[in-house]
């Protein structure tokens, strides 16, 4: 409730686009036991990113909310420790999408840290 009178853009489509980028990714990646650890890990934490962000617009109290938002930062920032970790584990035909889903992702934390301070403010 509190994030529609705090981000002037929409910020779920944003995430919703960031994990199915995620998703997409994660078919075109070689089978391996490498990777397949790599995918499980990722996949849950990106899928979490929205999955906790539709928590959060669902809070009765700021305090509540900045709890949600923070869960939501967590994940997007393991989501970016998981995709540099495949980045350097398979071939480079894939460092474009692997670099443009990290620099979203980076955004989305920087992004997501705002509103939680200025939600506790």
């Amino acid at each position: 409730m509190y994030i529609s009178h705090m981000v002037p853009f929409n910020l779920r489509e944003r995430i919703f686009a960031f994990v199915l980028g995620v998703l997409n990714l994660i078919k075109l990646l070689p089978e391996s036991r490498i990777n397949q650890i790599l995918i499980n890990q990722i996949g849950r934490s990106a899928t979490s990113i929205g999955a906790n962000y539709e928590e959060a617009d669902g809070t009765a109290t700021k305090k509540d909310f900045a709890y949600k938002m923070s869960l939501v930062k967590k994940e997007a920032k393991e989501s970016k420790y998981w995709l540099r970790l495949i980045r350097v584990t398979n071939t480079d035909k894939l460092y474009g999408k692997i670099d443009t889903l990290g620099i979203e992702c980076e955004e989305l934390i920087r992004i997501i840290a705002t509103i939680i301070i200025k939600s506790t403010s």
